[in-house]
């Protein structure tokens, strides 16, 4: 804590009234001060059997070729194989890479594939790596195990869940999975606290569309058909007109259907445009973003934002929503708190002067800024799950503390719902679920810990699975 304590107190503060920041350099070297673990694949060549250690070597030479020598050797080792014998680093290997690496062969660790991303922080404890760490930096006076218990009653309890929850997440970037991490990882951990295993189904919103039925029939049924098949349906952000229409068609699906569905930024306002679409028969309705002279703008520029300039124009960082009833289901989810704070990431927002209209035909705004003009919940109290948000959500949710929303999501769509709502009166300060501690479960005798089996692998048909 001293150490961070000193890098915050040489840092340069910037007046924030400087428009454009280009570098902040930080000198905070020294012996004892800076710990590098340098992270390097150990390949293996099928034909031999025998890990090659001269790709990290080479790499190892180039850093100090930079100025840089790693103190820790975090080695990716896998043979292909489902023992964690065959994954694990061998003496002779690990051996070769501290005499030629000059690094102690205590600071090199083995990182072999896992069940789920939870057991890789009980792996790193069982090879003492927080020990060469703290030697690394000097700090032995703290030096103490690890209190891991409750994560690994997690990890296991991971590894365990078999009852399975398909959600259909419809969006511009699907073909790169890492554009959506954030999305991701909050369903996980939603999934995990309702004992669910998560199964996304990752649909090109463009492909829901008319015109794709054209161009490419089979797209255009196999998109239908997993969006027909899910039990949830997620609209995250995104930018661009591009996959619009069909973003539109999946929310409609969803409202009509009485589909879980959660609108995150642009999922919200799409929601909304939806609705002044289909329900009060505005058929030109749409953003500002997607048509600048539509007649009927229900998604606006933010007023405060400058429309000529590119850089700098995002409302970002976290924001204070306040509930206008605690009646409603996202209030109940964050444990019937006057107010909230999630992060914001956007432009465009739900046009103010149509707003009475949207509520008098049934679409609730539960949550407002402190102005009461910006809209930044919009529920609809008829429906079993229908929620769109203008923040963020998914950029707070932990594991052990998954997003409120998220968690109703996922909980609605495995019939939970009524029962989270009951739990969700205790709250952190955070506003964070606080999970109680997970059962533990006994292993079974047929489960591999180590190896992870080709179903969890990314598919654009059968989903993701964890």
């Amino acid at each position: 804590m001293y150490k961070l304590k000193y890098v915050h107190r040489i840092c340069i503060c910037i007046p924030i009234h400087i428009e454009y920041l280009n570098v902040c350099v930080c000198t905070y070297a020294g012996a004892g001060n800076f710990c590098l673990v340098h992270v390097s694949l150990v390949p293996v060549l099928n034909c031999v059997g025998e890990q090659k250690t001269k790709p990290t070597q080479h790499s190892v030479r180039g850093l100090r070729g930079q100025g840089l020598a790693p103190h820790i050797l975090a080695c990716r080792s896998t043979m292909g194989s489902n023992t964690i014998a065959s994954q694990v680093l061998d003496e002779a290997a690990k051996g070769k890479l501290s005499q030629f690496c000059l690094i102690p062969g205590e600071n090199i660790i083995t990182l072999y594939d896992v069940p789920n991303i939870w057991h890789i922080p009980l792996l790193l404890r069982d090879q003492k790596a927080h020990e060469a760490i703290f030697k690394v930096l000097n700090l032995n006076c703290v030096i103490k195990e690890p209190r891991l218990d409750e994560w690994t009653n997690r990890a296991e309890a991971c590894d365990l869940l078999h009852e399975p929850v398909r959600i259909a997440l419809v969006g511009k970037y699907t073909e790169l999975s890492d554009a959506y991490l954030s999305v991701l990882k909050a369903l996980v951990h939603a999934s995990v606290d309702c004992r669910k295993k998560l199964f996304v189904d990752w649909i090109p919103a463009s492909n829901l569309e008319d015109a794709t039925a054209k161009e490419n029939p089979d797209a255009y049924k196999a998109a239908w058909k997993l969006l027909k098949g899910a039990e949830g349906i997620l609209v995250p952000g995104g930018f661009g007109d591009r996959g619009v229409q069909g973003k539109i068609l999946a929310v409609k699906y969803a409202r009509e259907n009485r589909i879980p569905f959660l609108g995150i930024c642009l999922g919200m306002q799409i929601a909304v445009v939806e609705f002044a679409r289909s329900v009060l028969g505005v058929k030109d309705a749409t953003s500002t973003e997607f048509d600048l002279n539509t007649k009927s703008p229900y998604v606006i520029f933010m007023p405060e934002g400058s429309k000529t300039h590119m850089g700098g124009t995002m409302r970002l960082g976290s924001r204070r929503t306040y509930f206008q009833t605690k009646e409603c289901k996202s209030a109940k989810l964050y444990g019937c708190r006057s107010f909230i704070d999630e992060r914001h990431r956007h432009r465009y927002e739900v046009n103010p002067d149509f707003v009475s209209r949207l509520e008098n035909a049934g679409l609730s705004f539960t949550g407002k800024d402190e102005t009461g003009q910006r809209m930044e919940i919009a529920e609809l109290p008829n429906h079993p799950y229908f929620v769109g948000v203008q923040f963020h959500p998914e950029f707070k949710s932990r594991p052990g503390k998954p997003s409120p929303l998220f968690l109703g999501f996922i909980a609605a769509a495995c019939g939970q719902l009524d029962v989270v709502l009951q739990r969700c009166s205790n709250v952190d300060s955070n506003g964070l679920l606080k999970v109680p501690p997970i059962k533990t479960y006994q292993k079974k005798s047929s489960l591999k810990p180590s190896y992870r089996p080709p179903e969890y692998v990314l598919e654009s048909v059968k989903g993701l699975n964890f």
